[in-house]
């Protein structure tokens, strides 16, 4: 399943009662979370004793493949989300429609992946220590490349600092375009240098 060993395989199902009465969500959260998801099942377990071949990290342990039947294309990432604060554990979502999967992970922030056939999507296992194999998951997904010196979780945060960065350079060139007043447009430009100079 997903490219993962088969000694790896469990089929263990995770009712949404049991999450909504076990961590007493509230009304709007199990509406939200009814809303996006039919179904979820946990499907592997990856540690060192599912893949002898594996040494424990020292961040990741273990972690786990949950599969998420959805009920539409789109679930909302504050689902996944809850799920990951409620469960203290490395997860991997293999979120289902319509006979594709979307793998997600939590990093800093959620990450997706491109939505692919089922059959083709593989979950890589490089790597000769949980740590290393988890870097590894994340960078795929997230089609992250860390640069020398940084983490994978360290480049996702820089890469949405970037790109937050370059959105309101974006805004603020609009603005100084149509501005009239001679003095607000410099400082508008002031902001720019500013910016532009964060960005390097």
């Amino acid at each position: 399943m997903y490219g993962l060993p088969s000694s790896t395989e469990m089929r263990r199902s995770l009712p949404k009662k049991t999450i909504y009465s076990r961590f007493e969500l509230r009304a709007a959260q199990r509406d939200r979370f009814d809303a996006d998801i039919s179904r979820i099942d946990i499907v592997a377990e990856v540690s060192p004793a599912t893949v002898p071949a594996l040494a424990e990290g020292e961040r990741v342990k273990k972690f786990y493949l949950l599969d998420v039947q959805l009920k539409h294309r789109e679930c909302q990432a504050k689902n996944l989300e809850l799920l990951v604060r409620l469960i203290p554990q490395n997860l991997i979502f293999a979120l289902s429609f319509d006979g594709e999967v979307r793998l997600a992970l939590f990093c800093s922030r959620m990450i997706f992946s491109a939505w692919q056939p089922a059959g083709s999507v593989r979950i890589p296992l490089r790597g000769l220590n949980l740590d290393a194999v988890w870097d590894e998951i994340v960078a795929s997904i997230g089609a992250v490349t860390p640069t020398e010196g940084r983490s994978v979780a360290e480049q996702i945060v820089q890469d949405d600092r970037r790109a937050k960065l370059l959105h309101q350079i974006e805004v603020l060139e609009r603005k100084a375009r149509s501005e009239r007043q001679p003095r607000r447009k410099s400082e508008l430009f002031e902001e720019l240098k500013k910016l532009k100079k964060e960005l390097e």
